[in-house]
């Protein structure tokens, strides 16, 4: 037991530490080169709320690919402790490597392929030109498309190399599905993904992910996964550092290099932790973030461009309120960690 602590300890405290160290070093090399976004969103948003609340200025001089700290630490501790397990083949070093086939491999894999792609997207819309470098509704598609086809090879692997056909229902036992475990994985990677919203103000991602890693870290130590707890630590401690420096004013943001490795990695560590519907409890800063925006453009459809919120995601319409910002992001993380809190228990009895 003592032994699995440290496990999960050292790679949390590593990927904290080593992501402290290497901003200086990101920052300095961020600034260099100007990489911000190009265009604001003021461009193609009218509505005086949002223009009231929105910072032209610090979205066109802050860059924008700081998830590259939390991603890039999570992969040089990894794969430092898988080495030294191949050149030492000490039982130290054989147990603190935590990257293994059945529990950390896929969700691993999912964290650098996602981080990659959205780093791509990320550049483009520091450098690119023309409509994709506005981030317009056809290249949007095309993420959508790309994540899909990213969670349905997941989805595959599930299925025919792990050999996972059900999911278990809080109080209610196991659902069978077969194969439709692959198409609904599809389903709550997007969902997962679509949370990715909440990277609207300084702070805020950063903190609501901590804690949903962290609550899934201390789940996947209950079911004795211990190498997915441990990959949960050091994803926890990668945000942790990257959000030492995103509060506000926030040093740079986290961008889709952050936000589509981590959203989509999330979805995986629910499926493999068999907690798939406790993840909206742990996510529901998440589920009401995307949730709203779904909410408002319904409403705007339906009712003749009347809104529910003054804005939307729903961060945005507290400040549309008079909410400070960093009231907004404080709260957000309260919230999250209480309901964090309230999923670990659930899947801890059920």
């Amino acid at each position: 037991m003592l032994g699995d602590v440290v496990k999960i300890f050292i790679p949390t405290a590593l990927t904290f530490f080593l992501g402290l160290f290497l901003t200086p070093f990101a920052t300095h090399f961020f600034y260099k080169y100007k990489m911000w976004k190009r265009f604001s969103r003021n461009e193609n948003v009218i509505h005086a709320d949002f223009q009231k609340i929105h910072n032209e200025t610090d979205e066109l001089n802050t860059p924008r690919i700081g998830g590259v700290i939390i991603w890039f630490s999570v992969l040089f501790v990894v794969l430092l402790f898988y080495i030294l397990s191949l050149v030492l083949q000490t039982p130290v070093s054989e147990k603190v490597n935590f990257l293994s086939r059945n529990q950390t491999l896929i969700p691993f894999f999912t964290l650098i392929i996602g981080s990659l792609i959205g780093l791509v997207d990320d550049l483009i819309q520091i450098y690119g030109k023309g409509k994709i470098a506005h981030d317009d509704s056809a290249w949007r598609k095309w993420k959508v498309i790309i994540i899909s086809a990213i969670s349905i090879l997941i989805g595959i692997w599930f299925y025919y190399k792990l050999g996972m056909t059900s999911i278990h229902i809080p109080f209610g036992g196991d659902l069978y599905l077969g194969y439709l475990i692959i198409p609904f994985f599809l389903l709550v990677s997007l969902a997962t993904f679509s949370g990715g919203v909440i990277d609207g103000i300084d702070g805020l991602s950063g903190g609501v992910l901590a804690s949903i890693f962290g609550a899934y870290g201390a789940i996947a130590f209950i079911n004795n996964q211990v190498d997915i707890a441990a990959l949960c630590g050091a994803i926890t401690g990668g945000i942790l550092a990257f959000l030492w420096f995103n509060i506000p004013p926030a040093r740079f943001y986290m961008g889709e290099t952050g936000i589509m490795g981590l959203t989509i990695t999330l979805a995986t560590i629910a499926f493999l932790t068999n907690t798939v519907f406790i993840l909206p409890i742990i996510a529901m800063a998440l589920v009401v973030t995307s949730g709203s925006v779904i909410l408002q453009s319904i409403s705007k459809k339906l009712r003749g461009g009347k809104r529910i919120f003054r804005l939307a995601p729903i961060h945005h319409h507290f400040e549309a309120l008079g909410w400070p910002s960093h009231k907004v992001t404080m709260r957000f993380w309260i919230f999250s960690v209480i309901f964090s809190i309230i999923g670990i228990i659930v899947a801890s009895i059920s």
